[in-house]
């Protein structure tokens, strides 16, 4: 990746001639990360809080990287369609491990196990939801982020599908979880 910003040349642009290869990669990459950064929760936290640690970071220093590069947009431009889907979705999935933690470290009244169950469940029903948001986002990152869109088009559908998110976490998921 480093050669490549040196040449000032995105490494995105391989993703283009194997989209449904890449289309898989990405969403099984995704979906990794997303249930082990769940799944360390069961750590205290500590290996959530370190997934998204570590992820934030490489995010950040690419970021640099780029802007160093005079490369930013190009990043930006590639980022944007699917990360307003993919970064909340590991944010949720980072959410519903440490919520496995809260239940570990602090049951209340509960007895432990009862407490880490009941926190398991509303954990598992967070990540599961993250899931098909995370199909739609590798989808995206395959067949739209690496293409010549304009950037325009492409900065608007990630604002489009950014209020559609919201739509769907504040509006419709309120009602499916209201009693």
């Amino acid at each position: 990746m480093v050669q490549t910003i040196e040449k000032k040349e995105m490494w995105t642009h391989s993703i283009v001639g194997v989209k449904p290869l890449a289309s898989r990669a990405i969403m099984t990459n995704n979906i990794s990360v997303g249930f082990l950064t769940f799944a360390f929760g069961i750590t205290a936290g500590l290996g959530t809080m370190y997934m998204l640690t570590f992820n934030g970071v490489m995010l950040g220093v690419i970021g640099m990287a780029c802007h160093f590069a005079g490369m930013s947009l190009k990043l930006w431009d590639f980022v944007a369609p699917h990360g307003v889907l993919e970064l909340p979705s590991i944010f949720i999935a980072g959410g519903a491990g440490l919520r496995i933690a809260s239940g570990l470290l602090f049951p209340g009244y509960l007895p432990r196990k009862e407490s880490l169950v009941r926190a398991g469940t509303e954990a598992v029903r967070l990540l599961l939801g993250t899931i098909p948001i995370l199909v739609i986002a590798g989808i995206i990152e395959a067949f739209v982020s690496p293409t010549g869109l304009a950037t325009s088009l492409k900065f608007s559908m990630a604002g489009a599908l950014f209020i559609l998110l919201l739509t769907y976490l504040f509006a419709v998921a309120r009602e499916v979880t209201s009693p």
